[in-house]
């Protein structure tokens, strides 16, 4: 589990790619004492165990499902990646759980000067969308950020000079995709309730359902 707050960025060092799987090793400056075997790292949002570590780098495998429903089949050797370590119980919880388990991969459709942040607009498919509502959070590319404003297509954000300056975003402009995870709570909400899950018997949480419960 993850706060969506990037700690370090990374260089993708060394990359073995299979037929359908990656094996990437990645420079960080994270110390190497507090980076163990089977340890979880969040690359660009995506939960990693790592395999070694050493001589300020550590290795990870890249599963064929991860490959297939990430970015990180585009990353090469030099490309720069975000990274988080898990979360320790004893720390704030200064963005929002993150799982590093991504739901979709979005495209940028717009960047733009907005005051002193940078609006990001992205595309992203309708299954995935539904889960996202105006001021909740979002994590994109492992980066916690608050959605502004949404539409049918996708949505936006407004990243400050802090976080821009200090993850990947720092170089995404339009066309670039990059990985999304919604807020977990809304998926498990609508999985309880059924509200759209196609193998659910139960009834959707509506005004009919809120009034024979007692909450209207």
């Amino acid at each position: 589990m993850f706060t969506g707050l990037i700690e370090d960025l990374g260089e993708i060092r060394a990359l073995r790619k299979g037929t359908d799987s990656i094996r990437l090793t990645v420079a960080t400056a994270i110390p190497m004492e507090e980076i163990r075997l089977g340890d979880s790292i969040a690359v660009n949002g995506i939960c990693l165990t790592v395999i070694s570590s050493g001589g300020g780098t550590f290795t990870a495998d890249v599963s064929p499902e991860t490959v297939h429903c990430t970015t990180l089949s585009e990353l090469a050797i030099g490309s720069i990646v975000n990274l988080e370590r898990a979360l320790r119980l004893s720390d704030r919880l200064g963005g929002h759980i993150v799982t590093g388990h991504v739901d979709a991969v979005a495209t940028i459709v717009e960047r733009r000067q907005d005051g002193n942040a940078i609006r990001f607009a992205f595309r992203l498919p309708p299954q995935t969308n539904r889960y996202l509502v105006a001021k909740g959070s979002v994590a994109i590319d492992g980066i916690s950020l608050t959605v502004n404003t949404m539409n049918d297509e996708g949505f936006s954000v407004a990243v400050i000079p802090h976080t821009l300056s200090r993850t990947t975003l720092m170089s995404k402009g339009s066309g670039a995709r990059v990985n999304i995870e919604t807020d977990i709570l809304g998926k498990y909400v609508e999985r309880l309730f059924g509200g759209r899950s196609a193998d659910s018997q139960r009834s959707p949480v509506d005004f009919e359902f809120l009034a024979k419960h007692g909450f209207l």
